[in-house]
């Protein structure tokens, strides 16, 4: 496995990190928690010891999943959550108010079956509350033992003003990106390098897309697979047509080294992104393992640039 430490901090992680969305058991087609366990369990003993999830991921079923999966090896791993979406009465809506972050934080410790979380990442920004603000939350709450850091998630260059006097403060921060969705890369770069956070990307597969399985004949998912609705660009219209274009030329590389369809998606982003941590969601212990192949080799820049020509 590879491993680095986050900015600011001495929380060193592998560069693979299991996405804790499909363990919120909604939305993702069928899931088995025993299956879901197992999945952990494989990634642990593969050398993962970053685990991320959030508490609207299955309304909390994510964090109980992990908790439950991870049991006495707490210890020995580094877990991230989130917070900052709250879903009441039927309703969706960001909070990163001080008074929410208290509540959400027991919330996660009690699902997660811990006494602390070591990276505590705002989901979204609410738009009302100021950053400053939610830092002195943060920091109370780390004080408290219940986090160890805290970082961003969904953050764009046009944030950086605001960042920039809380430079130091936070750890790491997510955005989507994968070679399906690079409208971010600009903005990732730019923010690793002046903010100083370790980047993280999540939707790295582009939802399974970049792993090789899918055709325009067997894209037909079920209605308890949110893959089925438009808003998963991926897997609809002209945008399909354009990420089957990309898996081609990365059956062909992947081909040459190896390695499977998913591993080249992965390893790209790791060495197109320096210092970077990429965030893999898995149902199966052969979806991790799969991903763990990434590992221990490194794409040539001639097989850079074609990905890269053809994700333009």
């Amino acid at each position: 496995m590879e491993y680095i430490t986050l900015q600011n901090s001495d929380i060193q992680v592998s560069r693979i990190c299991i996405g804790g969305c499909p363990m919120g058991g909604y939305g993702w087609g069928d899931t088995q928690e025993n299956e879901l366990i197992e999945a952990v369990h494989t990634a642990f003993d593969a050398g993962i010891n970053f685990f991320d999830t959030a508490d609207t991921y299955g309304l909390g079923q994510s964090e109980i999943t992990l908790g439950k999966a991870l049991g006495n090896r707490r210890k020995d791993v580094i877990i991230a959550s989130k917070f900052g979406v709250r879903i009441e009465g039927g309703k969706t809506f960001y909070d990163n108010s001080p008074e929410w972050i208290e509540k959400a934080v027991e919330g996660s410790l009690k699902r997660l079956g811990t006494d602390y979380i070591d990276v505590y990442q705002v989901h979204y920004r609410d738009g009302k509350t100021p950053l400053t603000d939610v830092v002195e939350a943060l920091e109370k709450i780390k004080e408290k033992g219940y986090i160890r850091s805290y970082g961003l998630s969904n953050i764009h260059t046009e944030d950086i003003k605001e960042i920039e006097p809380l430079k130091g403060r936070f750890v790491s921060f997510q955005d989507e990106y994968s070679l399906a969705c690079r409208k971010n890369e600009s903005d990732m770069l730019e923010i690793s390098e002046k903010l100083q956070m370790t980047p993280l990307t999540w939707g790295s597969l582009g939802q399974g897309i970049l792993t090789g399985k899918y055709t325009k004949e067997n894209v037909d998912f079920g209605t308890n697979d949110r893959r089925s609705r438009d808003i998963y660009v991926n897997f609809h219209g002209e945008k399909l047509l354009k990420n089957l274009e990309i898996v081609e030329v990365m059956k062909e590389i992947s081909a040459q080294y190896g390695k499977s369809v998913a591993a080249v998606a992965i390893r790209y982003i790791l060495d197109f992104i320096p210092e970077s941590v990429v965030l893999c969601g898995a149902k199966r212990p052969s979806q991790v393992l799969d991903n763990v192949s990434s590992i221990g080799w490194k794409l040539e820049k001639e097989d850079i640039s074609r990905l890269d020509e053809v994700s333009r």
